[in-house]
C-alpha cells in the first residue's frame, strides 16, 4: 500500500464537519486534523500522520459513516418512502422512517432477523473505506451524491420490509381497538382475575383457586371469540376477552412482555401490574 503523509476531507457543511471531528477524536485521539475553509470546496480538513496506516482509514472510515447516518439517513428515506413507494401521510412517513431506521441500524435480534442478518452500517463503511483507500482528497458530499448506489439499492428492500411492518402494527392496533371496544361494551363476567405471567398465563380467583383448563374453555364457549380470529389453544389473551373482568391484577417479571402489553392495551386502567413475587397465593403452572 502506498504509504501517504497527508490527507484532504472536504465537506460543504458545518454541521458535518464538527460531527467528524467529534467522532474521529473519540476513535482515534493520536489522529491530528486541521480545519481550514477552502473558498472552492468548504470546510477542509487536513489529516497529517505518518504513516496514513489501517487504524486511521479504519477511524476515518467509522466516522464517516457515523455522519452519515446521523445527517443524511433521514432524508434519504424519506425520499424513497415518498418517490418509490408513493407515500405521502407526514404520519405514515415518519413512522415507516422510525422502522427503516432501526431496521439498518439496530443491534437487536428483531432487527438482525429482518434484515437476514446482514450489515448495511457495514456495506456504508466498506463504501467510504473504497474510496478514501490510496486518495489523498476526499469530497464526502461527492461519495453521498454518487457512490451510495449500492447501499441505497438495498436501503429500498429495507423501506419495503419497514412498510410491511409498518402495515402489520397498523392491522394489530385496529384489532387491539376492536377488543377493547368490545370489552368496554360486554358486561363483565366477574370483578376481579389474578393473571400470573407464564407460558401460558395462569389465572386465579379472588380466593386463590387456580381455574383449570377446562373452566376457562367453558368461559371462552360462551363468548363470540371466533369473530376475532382466535385459534381454539389460545390460553393468554382469548379467556380475558371471555370473562371482561372489572380489574385485573397481573403479577409479571417483565412488564415490556408483548403479550402483557397486549392485555394492557386492551383492558388499559382495568390493569394493575404487580411483581411475580408479590403473588399471594400457591403458584402452579399449566401441565401441557
Amino acid at each position: 500500500m502506498r504509504v501517504m503523509l497527508r490527507m484532504d476531507i472536504f465537506f460543504e457543511s458545518d454541521k458535518e464537519v464538527i460531527c467528524f471531528c467529534e467522532h474521529v477524536f473519540q476513535q482515534n485521539k493520536q489522529i491530528a486534523v486541521h480545519w481550514q475553509v477552502n473558498e472552492k470546496w468548504g470546510n477542509q480538513l487536513t489529516i497529517n500522520y505518518e504513516p496514513l496506516n489501517e487504524i486511521i482509514f479504519q477511524s476515518i472510515a467509522v466516522s464517516l459513516v457515523h455522519v452519515y447516518i446521523s445527517n443524511r439517513l433521514r432524508s434519504v428515506i424519506h425520499e424513497i418512502i415518498r418517490d418509490s413507494y408513493y407515500f405521502t401521510d407526514h404520519h405514515e412517513i415518519e413512522k415507516i422512517y422510525e422502522l427503516a431506521e432501526w431496521i439498518v441500524t439496530g443491534v437487536d435480534e428483531d432487527s438482525k432477523m429482518l434484515r437476514k442478518h446482514k450489515h448495511p452500517v457495514q456495506l456504508l463503511r466498506a463504501i467510504f473505506l473504497m474510496h478514501i483507500r490510496n486518495a489523498q482528497t476526499v469530497h464526502f458530499d461527492s461519495i453521498v451524491q454518487f457512490g451510495m448506489k449500492a447501499f441505497k439499492k438495498d436501503l429500498v428492500h429495507y423501506i419495503g420490509l419497514a412498510i410491511d411492518e409498518f402495515k402489520r402494527e397498523e392491522e394489530h392496533q385496529s384489532f387491539i381497538n376492536t377488543l377493547r371496544e368490545y370489552v368496554h361494551t360486554k358486561e363483565p363476567m366477574i370483578p376481579l382475575i389474578h393473571v400470573v405471567e407464564g407460558s401460558p398465563f395462569s389465572y386465579y380467583s379472588t380466593v386463590g383457586r387456580q381455574l383449570s383448563k377446562i373452566e376457562l374453555r367453558n368461559i371462552m364457549k360462551k363468548a363470540p371469540l371466533y369473530l376475532f380470529g382466535f385459534p381454539e389453544d389460545e390460553w393468554n389473551l382469548a379467556p380475558l376477552i371471555a370473562m371482561a373482568p372489572e380489574k385485573i391484577n397481573m403479577y409479571v417479571d417483565d412488564p415490556s412482555n408483548p403479550k402483557t402489553q397486549t392485555i394492557i392495551n386492551v383492558f388499559q386502567e382495568r390493569v394493575i401490574l404487580k411483581s411475580f413475587k408479590d403473588f399471594p397465593y400457591t403458584y402452579s403452572s399449566y401441565e401441557h
